[in-house]
């Protein structure tokens, strides 16, 4: 647990009690801090209570008396519209701030590689740790992934902490020094919490804010936005400024051409790995993701043999492309949070012989965007609330069948992929929906897909995630 001992006797408030709201408010009291902590459902107000934790209705709080306040970042304190507690202590003068900020405020000396981005991040947050440790360096990787970051151990001074960083996060802690920061991409999520896109990009960019010319800054150049912002870096010319790709040279950065990494930093194109035959990064998004953790690692020290050995082992992140099977030669992919069309068409991509499960919750836009993917579908198996209108979508434009279930999918799904038996093809659960309708969560949805594949018969079986004991960085 981080130690918070300078927040001694200070009154802090601390309003959102879920994993990380809850490992924050266990922190300051194990400080000796006066904490006030809150949440409105009286659940998650009972389990903090029962750690300890001193509950205070903060609708009645006096802002004026309380140093700050700690606010979960799901908790909008802006757009579209602040919550009351929020609103108040905002009202009050009372800076408002993140789990986030009291590590860095707490560490001053700590080297942080940070990473956000739209798509992407968790995956390049993970590989970046994986890196590093193969490497043998001390890390703690945590975020919004994983970990709270206040149950991070306190490191030496050689050591890491990686960082998945939302935009909501990077709102909430202004003090963010990175000695590394990745912005992987830029396109239009969670606008109604910014006001819009320009306020999305607003926060994302807040990741490079505090950087010192010791930094390094790492954008993608596959996207306009994050391009636009790598141009504007590069002119102040505070910190280096790194581009990466995963399709494109990226000169002077690192990038990924015909599978292949590169290092061209210094203008010499040296190959790092090759990205062929690892199953765990396919496609060209997680080509970009490999680019971005090789040059996160290449600017904190490490050398193309450390990197490349950390890419050619890393096990992949639960529920994103995640191998779960292989049964007879066909592949069972599980890419549960896939959750809308941006990141299935990510999956779809990666894979040209798809039995592919979609459906669940849908978002808004129905299935549009992922029209110029569906020549890789052999067959759709729909589920959930929106399989009719996905059915109507797709209807005479390619094979479908109604499933209701995720497990009347797997087993059609199963069935016609081991009968026809086409080269390299995948079952592949890539929802482009939320999980509510069925499951509580993305990673019950696919940790279900994977006891349910690991459970499939065939005469050759390799099961690499049974659901229970997951593969994941």
């Amino acid at each position: 647990m981080i130690d918070l001992c300078a927040y001694k006797d200070k009154t802090i408030a601390v309003m959102g009690l879920g994993k990380s709201g809850l490992a924050t408010a266990r922190a300051l009291v194990a400080a000796q801090a006066q904490v006030c902590a809150w949440d409105d459902s009286e659940g998650a107000r009972s389990n903090a209570a029962e750690a300890g934790v001193p509950i205070v209705d903060l609708n009645a709080q006096d802002w004026h008396q309380t140093d700050f306040l700690v606010l979960s970042p799901g908790i909008p304190h802006t757009y579209p519209k602040a919550n009351p507690v929020a609103a108040a202590a905002k009202a009050a003068k009372c800076p408002i701030i993140g789990d986030v900020e009291l590590l860095v405020q707490s560490n001053r000396d700590a080297k942080i590689i940070a990473i956000t981005g739209t798509n992407g991040k968790s995956t390049t947050t993970a590989l970046i740790g994986h890196i590093l440790k193969t490497a043998n360096h001390e890390i703690a990787v945590g975020g919004n992934l994983g970990t709270p970051v206040l149950e991070f151990p306190v490191l030496k001074p050689n050591g890491f902490y990686v960082l998945e960083l939302s935009s909501y996060q990077l709102e909430l802690t202004p003090s963010l020094e990175a000695a590394v920061a990745v912005l992987l991409n830029i396109s239009a999520d969670h606008l109604d919490r910014h006001g819009g896109m320009d306020g999305y990009i607003a926060a994302k960019r807040l990741i490079f804010k505090n950087q010192k010319s010791d930094g390094a800054a790492i954008l993608g150049i596959d996207e306009p936005e994050s391009t636009k912002i790598l141009t504007e870096i590069a002119a102040n010319n505070n910190q280096p400024a790194i581009p990466i790709s995963g399709h494109q040279s990226a000169k002077a950065g690192v990038y990924v051409m015909d599978r292949i990494l590169y290092d061209d930093r210094n203008g010499l194109k040296q190959p790092i790995v090759s990205l062929e035959g690892i199953e765990t990064l396919p496609g060209d998004h997680n080509a970009q993701n490999a680019a971005a953790a090789a040059a996160a690692c290449l600017m904190v020290g490490l050398d193309a043999t450390e990197i490349a050995s950390g890419i050619e082992t890393f096990p992949g992140l639960a529920h994103r492309q995640q191998l779960a099977a292989i049964i007879d030669g066909i592949r069972y992919i599980n890419d549960s949070k896939a959750t809308n069309t941006d990141a299935a068409a990510h999956a779809l991509a990666s894979y040209k012989t798809i039995y592919w499960i979609a459906g669940g919750l849908a978002k808004e836009g129905g299935l549009s965007a992922l029209s110029d993917y569906f020549r890789h579908i052999r067959h759709a198996f729909l589920i959930g609330e929106a399989e009719e209108a996905f059915a109507s979508e797709l209807e005479g434009r390619l094979p479908l069948s109604r499933c209701g279930t995720l497990a009347q999918a797997i087993d059609q799904a199963h069935q016609l992929a081991q009968q026809e038996h086409c080269a390299n093809a995948v079952v592949l659960l890539s929802p482009a929906c939320a999980s509510w309708d069925q499951f509580p969560s993305f990673e019950v949805r696919g940790a279900e897909f994977c006891r349910q594949a690991a459970q499939l018969p065939g005469s050759a079986r390799e099961i690499f995630c049974d659901g229970q004991t997951e593969r994941a960085a």
